[in-house]
């Protein structure tokens, strides 16, 4: 949106992978909703010259002592966001070049914010990028030349550009909004260079709560064969693959049947798929414990991610929410309820999806 003096904001937000995750990268099928609980933020204003402005926080070069650089190092690693808005600008700007689109010449300055806990499996990086390629969309004026189902494909390729290894569902919720149910079957990625993705109604969803670390550990670093496996037709990953891609077919019937027991048994069954197919190691302990104190309760639960964060259902209600409070404070976990956010897709936006 433009606001005074040409500046233009624009906010992404989180998103919770909610079921057939990993199956994306492996012409699968996911569904996955954005939440209000945290985004990122991308503000752009004319200027002179064309400068990318470091946050204050996640871009700190200055440091009181070299304790405190090795710390700031440790628990927040070597990259903020500022390389995430260059390499998005990169891609967008070779890609209106190679379509024949016209961009106009005048600089701008470029800053961000974001709240979306790091390390959580929530989508923190591809939020920023996001929401800056919004901001690029509507300076330059092309939001109607560069259709919706082609976006994710640019997100993902600005963060393949920094070495992000990702597939494409989470750019696919931030771009969409709402929740959407997403088929990345080969023959229509091959043909058509992404996925068929059908935006389903919000209200389907049962209250779901994310279980959290406040301050996560680098658990889960060991490197999985999965991918090899998988490229080398390895049996038992194929056909694991693709029953995660059924439950999220199975997922949509279920949500637009409102049978939430069924929906349950499916979340438990994709964690249980994903933990058999790449090991605790890879997992880490800290993302098993959060998926194991909500099944305590009797929750269902599953990774919203690759780690960091779980998305919980509890089938019995309020009360069962109270003893799932009670486990996560015990070990250490944030419990909140997620608030599943709406599409932010416009008429222009709308128009380009039947370009």
């Amino acid at each position: 949106m433009e606001g005074e003096n040409g500046v233009i904001e624009h906010k992404a937000y989180a998103r919770v992978g909610f079921l057939g995750n990993p199956s994306d990268v492996y012409f699968g099928k996911t569904i996955a909703f954005s939440i209000s609980n945290f985004f990122a933020t991308v503000k752009l204003r004319p200027s002179k010259d064309l400068v990318i402005q470091p946050h204050p926080t996640h871009d700190l070069v200055n440091f009181s002592s070299h304790h405190q650089l090795v710390d700031r190092l440790n628990t927040e690693g070597y990259y903020g966001g500022v390389r995430l808005l260059m390499a998005i600008y990169k891609v967008f700007y070779n890609y209106c070049k190679e379509n024949d689109i016209q961009l106009h010449h005048t600089n701008f300055t470029l800053s961000y914010d974001t709240n979306i806990p790091r390390q959580s499996g929530l989508s923190g990086s591809s939020g920023i990028v996001c929401a800056a390629l919004n901001c690029f969309l509507d300076f330059y004026k092309v939001r109607d030349l560069i259709k919706v189902e082609v976006r994710p494909n640019l997100i993902l390729a600005a963060e393949k550009e920094l070495g992000i290894v990702a597939g494409l569902q989470d750019r696919v919720a931030q771009v969409y909004g709402g929740i959407v149910y997403m088929d990345f079957n080969k023959e229509n990625m091959e043909k058509m260079g992404h996925g068929i993705y059908i935006p389903l109604d919000l209200s389907l969803l049962p209250p779901l709560y994310l279980i959290y670390a406040a301050n996560p550990s680098d658990s889960g670093k060991v490197h999985s064969k999965v991918r090899q496996r998988w490229l080398d037709g390895d049996e038992f990953i194929v056909s694991s693959m693709l029953e995660v891609a059924n439950i999220a077919e199975e997922g949509k019937t279920a949500l637009e049947e409102k049978d939430y027991s069924k929906l349950a048994a499916l979340m438990n069954r994709n964690f249980d798929l994903r933990r058999l197919m790449f090991g605790d190691a890879a997992l880490g302990d800290l993302n098993i414990k959060m998926v194991e104190v909500a099944r305590k309760v009797g929750a269902a639960s599953k990774f919203t991610g690759s780690g960091g964060a779980v998305v919980a259902y509890c089938p019995e209600g309020t009360s069962q929410v109270k003893l799932l409070e009670d486990e996560c404070q015990k070990a250490g976990f944030v419990l909140t309820l997620l608030e599943p956010f709406p599409s932010r897709l416009n008429d222009i936006d709308l128009k380009t999806m039947n370009m």
